[in-house]
């Protein structure tokens, strides 16, 4: 049977299937089970969680969003709960916390046995930011002065199977990392091979306060599947796994992108979201950039007497705006991942500068040339009569085109500098918070060019 059918016997009231899971020979994955709970009704979810094999309801557990997972540490009986929270590994365990806030945190804590409650404290002392709040304290370490068959006896005898036990560490007497080995590496080597012998000193490790962009970045520069965790004197203090690193990017992935579409990050994923709850977090940038966008009304009010003059004027006012608008937003996407990515640095604003406005005056000559013969076809075979000063229309946009261009070009690409060397997330400058000010700044470019090439005739 199938996760759509069991999912449909479970809205009926009906467990059943739940009760053999992880025992049949169809290995179901955990994640399988907790994907179809989060679509179930919260109430639905617990009875159905409370049907799994108790065994099963760990392994389940951290798969479920954080929304059930809560709910279920709410309504589960006190003393399952406790068991549940306790029997995590440690990543998972400081994933949940690390979401908690004031009573709800405190509450929770509390349902921790001494020895998990003090490390989760230790660790929620770190910036949210450090990867301490992700590490693993569930890792394997041996002696250099062992052999081979020592150190793989005295792994059997003190440590668990856990993702963490690809790589065994060794450390010296006082707990400080030495180098890190593969556990093919064991198979590959004598049994009679000393531990010292086998090592390669190539071992690349992260600082408790270190970020998790650079965890990213070593992760990706060294192509490792875990890596080790040291405190400022290099003792070992856990590992970090690349599936915590994966799921941390595409929160922060999720999260620049909810940004740059012009909203606040959502708490919770789209469909937990609540509907007062997503309003809220898309009224504040909408009203934000409304009232900016006021001032585009103003700007084209101050050129009133320019625009009755010459209506003509206002049917290129969309094309203007929105053609500079769409520049400042390409060149801030390319400029935020690129800082994302570690590519650019405060450092290289001048670089950047310098090849944005070359861009945009590029860019501005290609579509200020397609303007200009765009008027000059419609007047040739009149599409549309421009009048007798149609060449200079035609002048006017193409000198605009430019000049807007050029403008929002450097806008997009220097606002997210600012942002960053002001301390604040790049991803707040949003495309549409630089479309509206390219489009307030580019009105005035316009009309300014305007008065300037058709005073005397036009206006």
């Amino acid at each position: 049977m199938n996760l759509k059918d069991i999912r449909k016997k479970i809205l009926s009231g009906d467990f059943s299937n739940l009760l053999s899971f992880g025992e049949s020979k169809r290995n179901i994955h955990p994640a399988e089970v907790a994907s179809m709970f989060v679509s179930l009704p919260h109430e639905v979810a617990l009875d159905a969680f409370q049907s799994l094999p108790e065994h099963n309801e760990v392994k389940v557990f951290p798969y479920l969003s954080m929304p059930l997972q809560k709910h279920l540490g709410k309504s589960l009986p006190k003393e399952k709960a406790s068991k549940i929270l306790n029997e995590l590994s440690s990543d998972d365990r400081m994933l949940f916390y690390s979401a908690l806030r004031g009573l709800e945190l405190s509450s929770f804590i509390e349902l921790l046995n001494e020895k998990n409650k003090k490390a989760v404290h230790s660790l929620l002392g770190y910036p949210q930011k450090s990867i301490a709040r992700l590490i693993n304290t569930d890792f394997a370490t041996i002696s250099p002065r062992q052999t081979i068959a020592e150190a793989m006896q005295h792994l059997r005898e003190h440590h668990k199977d856990t993702e963490a036990a690809n790589v065994i560490y060794v450390v010296d007497n006082e707990g400080k990392l030495v180098d890190d080995i593969p556990v093919r590496r064991f198979v590959l080597n004598s049994p009679d091979k000393k531990i010292e012998e086998i090592l390669d000193g190539m071992c690349v490790s992260l600082k408790m306060d270190d970020s998790k962009d650079d965890a990213v970045s070593k992760f990706k520069e060294y192509d490792r599947v875990v890596l080790p965790v040291t405190n400022s004197e290099h003792v070992l203090l856990g590992v970090l796994t690349v599936d915590d690193v994966l799921d941390m990017e595409e929160q922060r992935a999720t999260k620049d992108i909810q940004q740059f579409g012009g909203l606040e990050s959502l708490d919770y994923p789209y469909v937990n979201t609540s509907f007062f709850s997503l309003i809220k977090k898309r009224a504040g940038w909408l009203i934000i950039l409304f009232l900016s966008e006021m001032l585009t009304a103003t700007a084209m009010g101050y050129f009133d007497a320019e625009i009755s003059k010459a209506v003509v004027l206002a049917l290129f006012v969309p094309l203007i705006i929105s053609s500079g608008g769409n520049s400042g937003s390409q060149a801030a996407t390319l400029i935020i991942r690129a800082m994302a990515l570690k590519e650019l640095s405060l450092k290289d604003w001048w670089f950047v500068m310098r090849r944005e406005v070359l861009s945009g005056l590029t860019l501005g000559i290609i579509l200020g040339t397609i303007g200009f013969i765009r008027i000059a076809v419609w007047q040739e075979f009149h599409w549309y009569a421009y009048g007798p000063h149609w060449l200079l229309l035609a002048i006017t946009i193409f000198f605009s085109l430019i000049g807007i261009i050029t403008w929002g070009t450097l806008s997009g690409s220097m606002v997210p500098m600012v942002l960053k060397s002001l301390g604040l997330d790049p991803a707040t400058s949003s495309a549409p918070f630089v479309a509206t000010l390219v489009d307030v700044t580019g009105l005035i470019i316009y009309f300014s060019i305007a008065a300037s090439i058709l005073r005397g005739t036009l206006l």
